[in-house]
């Protein structure tokens, strides 16, 4: 579903990525791992279209997106929760999930029933302000937002980040059901090496804006990644 070949990205006269390429496939997580400042937020903002690459293809579905804008992006199937989550805290739950109409069909507007199956505290939160939440409930409802869009990929970064245990294994259950249902390509970022290894299909692992190493479940398990991500 989406193919990334060769990608450079440059921040002015640094650069973020070198050659990078990775794929993502429906009913499968793709786990992208290293510790900070390596350059994973970097290819997730080159995905979604909020950095331009300077080299490289990224397609989806076959279709050359790489010069598309985000919101084109978003209305052919890509759904990104960004690492802060970044809702809108004086939007009330129910305002923030509709804001996920944007990029679909007036007879689509709907919130569908499953972000409440999956995070039904946002069901008993909805005319409640969006910053009066806790840091997981947002991280939920951020998610919930990128589900409303229906998507065919959804690229999470670091939703782990700053969040309560218990959170964490719901984002987990979460991410395992949307996997289950087989239609649905997940792409995350995360330095939290357990909550990856558990949800991972396959992983590439960064060092200085490169790929460094990649695999399946079975490779996930080496000490070396481990070390490799240790801060």
């Amino acid at each position: 579903m989406l193919n990334v070949e060769n990608v450079t990205l440059f921040y002015g006269a640094a650069q973020a990525l070198r050659g990078v390429s990775i794929e993502a496939k429906p009913g499968e997580v793709t786990c992208v791992l290293g510790r900070n400042g390596v350059g994973k937020s970097s290819l997730m903002r080159a995905i979604v279209g909020h950095r331009p690459i300077a080299s490289g293809a990224i397609t989806f579905g076959g279709r050359d997106i790489a010069r598309m804008k985000p919101y084109e992006r978003a209305r052919s199937g890509i759904a990104y929760v960004p690492q802060g989550r970044e809702i809108f805290p004086l939007l009330t739950v129910r305002e923030n999930l509709e804001t996920g109409f944007a990029p679909l069909k007036r007879s689509e507007r709907r919130v569908p029933d499953e972000v409440f199956d999956i995070f039904p505290v946002l069901k008993s939160m909805l005319n409640r302000r969006g910053g009066d939440l806790s840091g997981g409930q947002q991280q939920q409802l951020a998610i919930g937002r990128a589900l409303t869009t229906r998507p065919k990929l959804l690229v999470l970064d670091e939703p782990t980040e700053g969040i309560q245990p218990s959170i964490i294994k719901d984002i987990g259950r979460a991410i395992s059901f949307l996997r289950q249902r087989g239609d649905m390509a997940i792409l995350l970022v995360e330095q939290y090496f357990d909550f990856a290894r558990e949800l991972a299909d396959s992983f590439v692992l960064m060092e200085r804006g490169e790929i460094v190493a990649s695999g399946g479940r079975a490779e996930l398990q080496g000490d070396d990644v481990r070390r490799r991500m240790a801060i």
